[in-house]
């Protein structure tokens, strides 16, 4: 994945289950995570299409974690951020006449599609309420 979508997405989801009964700000945040509150605003956006938080707009608006943080499984998250294979992505243009380069994308594929249903295997036995029971 390389990249801080889910790092992001599950410290968000984490704030706002620790605080189920107030509505957190994106600057608040933002603020915990050190990163510019329009990136949150994003992150906030599709965790609330998926139903997962909700958000109210105005001076004590802010966002709310939507449902039971128990309900939730890190690979839900995971898969709600993923934007590549967990291993990254496979080159576009191997040499064809080479006789690795020929295959070597249907074998990283195979590769690659195993390793991801290993960390959704992984994810999927661990909810969001697992998480956050680590910071009581």
């Amino acid at each position: 994945m390389n990249n801080t979508r889910f790092a992001t997405a599950l410290h968000i989801l984490t704030l706002l289950a620790k605080a189920p009964d107030e509505w957190l700000s994106s600057d608040w945040i933002a603020g915990s995570i050190q990163i510019n509150p329009v990136i949150v605003r994003k992150e906030l956006g599709l965790l609330q299409d998926r139903g997962w938080v909700i958000s109210k707009k105005g001076k004590e608006g802010g966002s709310m974690l939507g449902v039971p943080s128990n309900e939730i499984s890190l690979a839900d998250i995971y898969h709600a951020v993923k934007s590549s294979h967990v291993l990254g992505k496979k080159n576009q243009n191997p040499n064809p006449k080479c006789p690795v380069g020929k295959v070597v994308n249907t074998q990283l594929e195979q590769l690659f599609i195993e390793t991801d249903e290993s960390l959704y295997a992984a994810l999927s036995n661990r909810t969001l309420e697992d998480f956050v029971q680590q910071f009581k």
